[in-house]
């Protein structure tokens, strides 16, 4: 098995973030550093570590949705010493981390896991799970805006993909809006709004893929059934 697929399934990290501690000198196996992602280990007579903690055996897979509150940033831990999520599942016994992220001013659905292969299938862009989410925006956008942001706009790193928006009501000098995007740049959608002269003053995901978020109370999260698992998967 490739290293990094170990360490995916053992629950260390995704396989993306193994990648980045194997290229980092943070893995060794049978106590010599690999630098090297897609190495083959033996998992019956090979012994891994990472920063020189043993890597147990495979985890009971762990996939639960969280209720984000905004102010929470989606690490598991902060060089800063902000709040993280991992603050409302302290009572997990396995060891698990949020899948994607959410910026830490926005809230709702975050799905968190120990499964590495879950998590990079639900994250990598050829993928292209659709996330869905409510916004309210400064102002009301105009029908050419809504139609460049449907199309694609220029942010820092290049132009957006196509996205599904769709105005839903509006109060006072707000408009709410519905957003569904696939791909997750880093505050892609405050910043598509901002590319059109609009400030995002609220923002919650609410759904990625059929998964609804529902209504999770905020702050609280539940285990998903084996048929939503299988579902993302798909």
């Amino acid at each position: 098995m490739r290293l990094e697929k170990y360490l995916a399934k053992s629950g260390v990290a995704s396989r993306r973030t193994a990648q980045k501690q194997i290229i980092a000198g943070r893995v060794t196996v049978n106590n010599k550093r690999v630098l090297i992602p897609g190495t083959h280990i033996e998992l019956d007579r090979d012994f891994i570590e990472v920063d020189g903690q043993p890597v147990e055996g495979t985890p009971k897979p762990v996939y639960l949705m969280l209720n984000k509150p905004p102010g929470y940033v989606t690490t598991v831990r902060d060089e800063r010493h902000r709040p993280t999520v991992m603050e409302f599942v302290k009572d997990i016994p396995e060891r698990i981390y949020p899948v994607g992220r959410l910026d830490r001013d926005t809230e709702g659905l975050l799905l968190l896991t120990n499964d590495g292969e879950f998590a990079n299938r639900l994250t990598h862009p050829r993928h292209e799970v659709k996330k869905t989410y409510i916004a309210w925006v400064r102002g009301k956008p105009s029908k050419k805006a809504i139609h460049r942001l449907r199309k694609g706009v220029k942010i820092k790193g290049g132009f957006t993909s196509q996205a599904e928006i769709a105005p839903i009501s509006h109060r006072q000098d707000h408009t709410q809006f519905r957003i569904s995007i696939r791909e997750g740049k880093k505050r892609q959608i405050r910043r598509m709004f901002q590319a059109v002269k609009h400030e995002v003053t609220f923002l919650k995901r609410i759904a990625i893929g059929e998964l609804m978020l529902g209504d999770l109370p905020v702050g609280r999260y539940r285990m998903l059934s084996p048929t939503e698992t299988d579902n993302l998967r798909k």
